[in-house]
């Protein structure tokens, strides 16, 4: 242990913190679609313009400890109208970039969509494989399907540290095969007892194999009912009373989907309140840095520019830090930038501008989240200016700018610590 590190340890026991036992915060995002974008020779840039050799260790560098990869079971075998080439990656795909992000050091979460295309609130079509299959044959499958994906990423040397089984599932999962009329769909929000038995045995069996395979891993039950607090608090009680093994609540959050922060901290007040035993991570989010998302059904209270992003991730990031359960944030499709290639997309919520490459503000706020220090309010010691030190986080990381939170001074003898939102 270097001098100036262990001077700051005396100072912080002086004032009665404790750093050793502060809970882990992970930070990070989704970023399954890097390979296809690094392909195509997206060029990554830093805040000040300069080349980002490789993705993965800037983003460590700027402070995400954490990246989501999500998982479909055949996408060629979706024929939809609806058809997205960005839901490609099987598990035999993202081998590659799940075994980066682990030798980045980071944590490493697999999202399970168990469908052959996007699985979210409105489509939860089962694999054309599937089809066809009664449900116990599904309860087998769906056991047998996780098991060997698991097996697969162990035998690559890659152990998930989270595992989702299903994506946004606050309606059920596997409802039917592409075309199935809605009519016909197996939905849990019809309010019927056999499809909320049915939900719960599939989770079962998926979470046992995710047990049997990863043991160690933390198990995130997804759902984005945030701005409708009585499906979400049901949902998780639902859980409760059939017995599901799990230990983390998944939440999305888009404000222009979802309503303003308050309706975020309300419906996470309500979890801490009725599930206290389990911990929350928001494991999708994002905000627009240029213009409005199509189709978006809420007021928003932040322009739709560079400073509007930037000022949304710094105020959720404030408000979780209020609620100890929350240790989890994660950015949805942070890596999009079609800045150097001919490619061309419509998403507005990067972390990334695909005009300039450049790494967007938002991406230091929102990854204060993990560095900010719990329990210290306001201190500063005089001396050495703010402005002319170099400053250094808890883990010896070199900052390029100052941070909320502890910030060790050069000299190892003076620090500065801002106050925490």
């Amino acid at each position: 242990m270097n001098n100036g590190l262990l001077l700051l340890l005396m100072i912080l026991a002086e004032f009665g913190f404790s750093v050793f036992g502060q809970e882990k915060r992970y930070v990070g995002g989704d970023i399954s679609l890097l390979p296809e974008y690094e392909e195509a020779g997206s060029r990554y840039l830093d805040p000040e313009g300069r080349p980002v050799a490789d993705l993965i260790p800037f983003l460590g560098d700027e402070g995400m400890n954490a990246m989501r990869v999500r998982v479909f079971v055949n996408p060629e075998d979706y024929k939809g109208k609806d058809k997205d080439p960005n839901a490609c990656q099987t598990i035999e795909s993202v081998i590659p970039l799940c075994r980066r992000i682990k030798q980045a050091g980071m944590a490493l979460m697999i999202d399970f969509h168990y469908s052959d295309t996007w699985a979210d609130p409105a489509q939860q079509y089962t694999p054309r494989q599937w089809a066809g299959l009664t449900d116990a044959e599904l309860n087998d499958e769906i056991y047998r399907y996780t098991r060997q994906s698991l097996i697969t990423l162990s035998e690559a040397g890659i152990t998930p540290d989270f595992i989702q089984p299903g994506n946004e599932i606050s309606y059920g999962m596997l409802w039917g095969p592409e075309g199935t009329p809605a009519s016909e769909q197996k939905k849990t929000f019809l309010g019927s007892e056999a499809n909320w038995l049915r939900l719960g045995n599939l989770l079962k069996n998926a979470i046992l194999a995710c047990r049997e395979v990863a043991p160690d891993a933390m198990i995130v039950l997804h759902t984005e009912r945030t701005a409708d607090i009585p499906v979400q608090d049901n949902f998780y009680r639902r859980m409760n009373d059939m017995d599901i093994d799990y230990d983390i609540i998944g939440l999305s959050y888009y404000p222009y989907f979802h309503g303003p922060l308050s309706s975020l901290e309300k419906a996470i007040e309500s979890l801490e309140k009725n599930f206290s035993d389990k911990r929350i991570m928001v494991v999708e989010t994002g905000y627009s840095y240029k213009w409005e998302v199509p189709g978006t059904s809420c007021p928003v209270d932040y322009p739709y520019s560079e400073e509007g992003q930037e000022r949304f991730a710094e105020d959720l990031v404030g408000m979780l830090l209020r609620h100890k359960a929350v240790d989890g944030l994660f950015w949805w499709w942070l890596e999009y930038n079609a800045y150097g290639t001919s490619l061309s997309g419509w998403y507005n919520a990067p972390l990334f501008d695909s005009t300039t490459g450049r790494a967007l503000p938002a991406l230091k706020a929102i990854c204060r989240f993990a560095s900010a220090a719990d329990a210290v309010e306001e201190i500063s010691v005089e001396g050495e200016s703010e402005d002319e030190a170099i400053r250094y986080d808890l883990s010896g990381r070199r900052l390029m700018y100052p941070a909320h939170g502890i910030n060790v001074l050069s000299s190892g003898k003076k620090i500065y610590i801002k106050k925490v939102y």
